[in-house]
C-alpha cells in the first residue's frame, strides 16, 4: 500500500467532503436558508443527541419497533443464525504483516470486543493457527468501566516493540490513541496519549510523533476535523509540541505522516480542502515544505523513487493531455526538479476504470474494473517503459482484490475472490508464480440453486445503467417475486459483487430476489460515473435507481407490491429520494443511519464535509437545486408512500442521528407507515459489536420479509 493519507471509510460508509461557503448575494436570502425556526421546524429539538427529551421520544419508538418484532419466533431464531453467522470461527481472520509476524482483530463469541494478536506465517498456513493475544479489548473494557470498539493499531519500524493503538467509545468516529509495548503488553507508563478527538497520531520514530487533533478552541475545520498538524517529542507535554501545518477553518482535514520505507524515509504534510481535493507536500528535515505540483483533484503517491498521479480531471502537461481516470508515473525527485515526463500505467476506455492499484517491490499491480467485473494486471519497469500483463492465477470472475504482504520488502501479495455465490477465498502468491490457497470461508448458508446474472437498464437520459441480480435460476417471471433493491451512488464508491452470509441467509436463500444497483455518483466507471451526479445532477443517481427499479418490472421479476430497498447513509439518502420522488415503484424501504434534512445537513456533526458532493444550502442559486433531493422537505401528507424503516445510532458522530428522528417525526404525524429504530450506541456502522450487527440486520430482514413476502422470516 502507498504511504499516503487516505480519509475515507467504508462500507459504506461514506466518505467525506467539504466546499468553502460562497456568500449569500440574493437580497431575497439575506437570512440563511439553513436558519430555520422551531416553527419552520417543529422537530428541530429531536437535533439534541442526548437531550433527556429527545432520548426519550426514541426509547417510545424503538419499544414499539422491539414489541412488535421481538416476539416473535421467526425473529428469535433468525438474529440466532445471524449471530452465529458473525460469531462464527469459520471466518477467514486477515492479517497484516508487520515485522516477523502477522497480525489480525478478531471478534466472536467468546470475544464480543474483540481481541488484537498475531501469528507466523508458518502457523497462519495451518488450519487452526496458534496465536499470540497481545490485547483483550473485553478485559480492558471491563477494568476501565468503557465502552470501547477498537479504532486500529499502528506498530513502529524498525523494532516492531511499540504501538499506537486507537480506541473509540461506543464506535464513533473521535478516538483516543495510546502508545502499547508488545514486549510487557502493557499501555506504556507517561507514553504517548492523545485524548478523545477526531484525528489520529503516527509515527516518525520512537521519541517522536506526528499529530493532529483537536488542541483547543479554534483548532478544528469547520467539519469538526484536525486543522493543525504537530510534531510531538517523548517526555514533552501535548500543548508544546511543534505547529508542522496550520490549515483554514474552512479546509476539511490537514494530516501528517511519515514514509518509514528502508532508504526512502520520507515526511509528508497532507492538506484536504474537500474529497478529490487536496495538497500534497513534502517536508524536508528543516521544516521546509516543498508542494507536489499536480491537480487538487488527482490522488497523490509516493513509493520509493516513484510519484504517483491518478486523475479525475483531464491533465494538460508537458505538451501533452492525459485523460482523467488516467494513472500515471514518473520519477518523484525529477518531478520535483521540474521534469514532466509520464509513462501512463493506465488509460481509461468506455467500459473500464481503476479501481486501485499497489505496488511491491519491483511491480506494480492494477486492478481494473471492467463493466464492474475486476481483472488484475502486473506492469514492471524496464527499458522500454512498463510492461504489462496479467496477474498469474487470478480468478476470471467475481470480485478480486490484490495487496502486497510488505510492498519494501517482497513481491508477495494477499488475493482475495469472491462474488455474491462464492465464500470469500484468500491466496498468497509471488508475482511470476501460481498464488497458494491459504483459506477460504466455510459456506454459511445453502446457496444450492441461485444465481448471477448482471443485467443494464437505460435511465431517463439514455445512460446504460448497469445492475447484478441474485435469484433462483429456475425464477418464475410472474412479476411475483418478493425483491430487494440495494443501492448507494456516491463519493466515488463502487459496488462490487461480494459475499454476505446474511443476506444469503436472510434473503436470497429464503425466496427472495437480491439486486445491487451500479448507480451514477459511485465509481463504478470512475471519476466521470461519479461526478455524473453532483450537485445539481444529483437526481441523476435516482432516475437511474428508478430506471432499474422499472427494468425488474419490464422483465416481469417483480412489480411494485413486491419490491423493496435498502440503503445507508448516503445510501440513506437515496432511500429517502426513492420514497419521496419514486413512492409508486416500490413498497417498503430500509433507510439506515441516513442524510434526511439537506437544508440543515452541512450544519450537523462531519455535514459540512460534504458539500462538494451535495452543494451548499447557504450558497446563492444551490439551495434551488439541493432542495429537490432534500426528502426531508419533500414528504407530503396527502402522498402514499411505502412502508419505511429508519434506524440509526445515537453515538454516530459522521452522520446526525436527527437526519431520522426527525424524517420519522413528521412522517409519523403525517400519519404515513413508519417505523424506528436508534441503537444507543455504535457509531456510523450501526453497532458496537457482533450482537447489536445480528439485531439490527434481523430487524431489517424481518421488516422487509412481513411487507413484501406478507410474513416474518
Amino acid at each position: 500500500m502507498f504511504k499516503r493519507f487516505l480519509l475515507c471509510t467504508l462500507v459504506a460508509i461514506a466518505p467525506l467532503f467539504l466546499k468553502a461557503q460562497e456568500p449569500v448575494t440574493d437580497a431575497s436570502a439575506a437570512r440563511k436558508i439553513s436558519d430555520v425556526t422551531e416553527q419552520e421546524d417543529p422537530y428541530l429539538w429531536l437535533e439534541d443527541v442526548t437531550g433527556e427529551k429527545s432520548l426519550e421520544w426514541v426509547r417510545a419508538r424503538n419499544e414499539k419497533t422491539q414489541q412488535h418484532f421481538e416476539s416473535t419466533e421467526q425473529f428469535q431464531q433468525l438474529q440466532a443464525d445471524l449471530l452465529k453467522i458473525l460469531d462464527s470461527d469459520e471466518r477467514i481472520p486477515f492479517i497484516s504483516k508487520a515485522g516477523d509476524y502477522y497480525y489480525n482483530f478478531w471478534r466472536d463469541k467468546d470475544h464480543a470486543r474483540g481481541i488484537w494478536r498475531r501469528t507466523t506465517l508458518e502457523q497462519y498456513r495451518q488450519d487452526e493457527p496458534e496465536w499470540d493475544v497481545l490485547l483483550d479489548l473485553d478485559a480492558l473494557a471491563a477494568e476501565e468501566d468503557e465502552n470501547w470498539v477498537w479504532d486500529g493499531a499502528s506498530i513502529l519500524r524498525p523494532d516492531y516493540d511499540l504501538a499506537l493503538i486507537g480506541l473509540s467509545r461506543g464506535g464513533a468516529d473521535a478516538s483516543v490513541t495510546r502508545e502499547f509495548d508488545l514486549r510487557s503488553r502493557e499501555f506504556v507508563d507517561g507514553g504517548f496519549v492523545r485524548p478523545e478527538a477526531k484525528g489520529n497520531i503516527s509515527w516518525i520514530d520512537r521519541d517522536t510523533v506526528f499529530v493532529y487533533t483537536d488542541f483547543g478552541e479554534g483548532t478544528l475545520t469547520s467539519s469538526g476535523y484536525p486543522r493543525i498538524a504537530k510534531l510531538w517529542r517523548r517526555g514533552t507535554p501535548l500543548e508544546k509540541a511543534e505547529v508542522v501545518y496550520e490549515g483554514k477553518p474552512e479546509d476539511m482535514y490537514i494530516a501528517a505522516y511519515h514514509d518509514d520505507s528502508p532508504g526512502f524515509e520520507r515526511n509528508f504534510v497532507s492538506r484536504t480542502l474537500a474529497f478529490y481535493n487536496d495538497e500534497l507536500y513534502l517536508r524536508r528535515d528543516g521544516g521546509q515544505l516543498v508542494k507536489i505540483e499536480a491537480p487538487n483533484s488527482a490522488n497523490k503517491g509516493v513509493f520509493h523513487e516513484y510519484l504517483m498521479i491518478e486523475l479525475r480531471e483531464p491533465w494538460e502537461v508537458g505538451g501533452q493531455t492525459y485523460a482523467a481516470g488516467s494513472l500515471l508515473v514518473t520519477d518523484f525527485e525529477a518531478f520535483l526538479q521540474g521534469k514532466r515526463e509520464f509513462d501512463v500505467a493506465f488509460e481509461p476506455t468506455e467500459n473500464t476504470s481503476l479501481a486501485s492499484y499497489a505496488p511491491t517491490k519491483d511491480h506494480l499491480i492494477l486492478n481494473v474494473l471492467e463493466d464492474v467485473k475486476n481483472r488484475i494486471y502486473v506492469l514492471t519497469p524496464g527499458e522500454d517503459g512498463w510492461q504489462r500483463r496479467p496477474l498469474e492465477g487470478a480468478p476470471p470472475i467475481g470480485t478480486v482484490s490484490v495487496r502486497p504482504v510488505d510492498a519494501d520488502e517482497s513481491n508477495a501479495y494477499w488475493m482475495t475472490s469472491s462474488d455474491y455465490l462464492s465464500p470469500t477465498t484468500l491466496f498468497y502468491g509471488e508475482i511470476g508464480g501460481q498464488p497458494e490457497q491459504l483459506k477460504q470461508l466455510t459456506p454459511m448458508y445453502d446457496a444450492s440453486g441461485l444465481e448471477v446474472s448482471q443485467h443494464f437498464a437505460t435511465s431517463q437520459d439514455g445512460t446504460r445503467v448497469p445492475y447484478f441480480m441474485v435469484a433462483a435460476s429456475d425464477l418464475k417471471f410472474n412479476g411475483d417475486n418478493p425483491t430487494l433493491l440495494y443501492g448507494y451512488g456516491g463519493f466515488e464508491i463502487s459496488l462490487t459483487p461480494g459475499y454476505s452470509a446474511g443476506v444469503g441467509r436472510a434473503w436470497t436463500s429464503q425466496g427472495g430476489v437480491y439486486v445491487v444497483a451500479n448507480i451514477r455518483g459511485g465509481g463504478e466507471y470512475g471519476p466521470r460515473w461519479h461526478q455524473a451526479a453532483l450537485k445539481q445532477n444529483r437526481l441523476r443517481a435516482y432516475e437511474d435507481f428508478a430506471a432499474v427499479a422499472q427494468d425488474l418490472a419490464r422483465r416481469n421479476v417483480t412489480r411494485p407490491e413486491k419490491l423493496g430497498i435498502q440503503g445507508g447513509s448516503n445510501g440513506g439518502l437515496l432511500v429517502g429520494n426513492m420514497v419521496a420522488i419514486y413512492p409508486e415503484l416500490f413498497h417498503a424501504a430500509v433507510c439506515q443511519v441516513p442524510l434526511l434534512d439537506m437544508r440543515r445537513y452541512h450544519l450537523l456533526l462531519a455535514g459540512a464535509s460534504w458539500m462538494a458532493e451535495y452543494g451548499d444550502p447557504d450558497s446563492a442559486g444551490e439551495w434551488d437545486f439541493i432542495q429537490t433531493y432534500s426528502p426531508y422537505q419533500n414528504i407530503k401528507e396527502d402522498v402514499e408512500y411505502p412502508a419505511v424503516l429508519f434506524t440509526t445510532s445515537t453515538r454516530d458522530d459522521r452522520v446526525h442521528p436527527g437526519h431520522a428522528r426527525k424524517m420519522m417525526a413528521l412522517m409519523e404525524a403525517q400519519g404515513h407507515d413508519v417505523s424506528y429504530y436508534e441503537n444507543i450506541e455504535g457509531g456510523h456502522g450501526g453497532a458496537a459489536n457482533n450482537k447489536q450487527r445480528a439485531y439490527m440486520q434481523a430487524l431489517a430482514y424481518s421488516f422487509l420479509r412481513e411487507r413484501l413476502f406478507g410474513a416474518t422470516p
